[in-house]
């Protein structure tokens, strides 16, 4: 199988850089998956898994928000926070969770409580996934 540059960065450190076969992004758009040749574009993240597979063993990575782009030299990832799944404090998380419903219990109706609200929902999705067998 083909493989590609990806390129893992979070603001602490570089947290991945190699050749991958494969790359599934959680955008706020919807989830997409990335291979050699794919065609250009920058997305935004939400928070949720991010899969990489590298020498057919996939290595899942837990994102918080950031941006993707993907260009012929490859995928850079620009994560808020990124840590494997084995590193997630699940305590970190509820505390998220629990600071978003504080936030959106004090907002006025209007397009910031939509976004806080869609904000919280990929939080807990997250969370869901973590906790059941569900994980992508």
């Amino acid at each position: 199988m083909a493989t590609f540059q990806f390129d893992l960065v979070s603001p602490e450190k570089l947290l991945f850089s190699g050749q991958v076969e494969q790359v599934d992004v959680p955008g706020s758009e919807g989830d997409f998956g990335v291979f050699a040749g794919h065609a250009p574009l920058v997305a935004i993240l939400r928070p949720g898994i991010l899969t990489i597979v590298r020498d057919g063993a996939p290595l899942k990575v837990v994102v918080l928000g950031g941006f993707a782009e993907v260009s012929p030299a490859g995928l850079t990832v620009l994560a808020d926070v990124a840590m494997t799944v084995d590193d997630l404090d699940r305590a970190v998380l509820t505390e998220q969770i629990k600071q978003a419903e504080t936030r959106i219990a004090q907002m006025e109706p209007g397009s910031v409580l939509d976004k806080e609200i869609a904000r919280l929902d990929h939080f807990k999705a997250l969370d869901y996934h973590l906790t059941g067998t569900a994980m992508h």
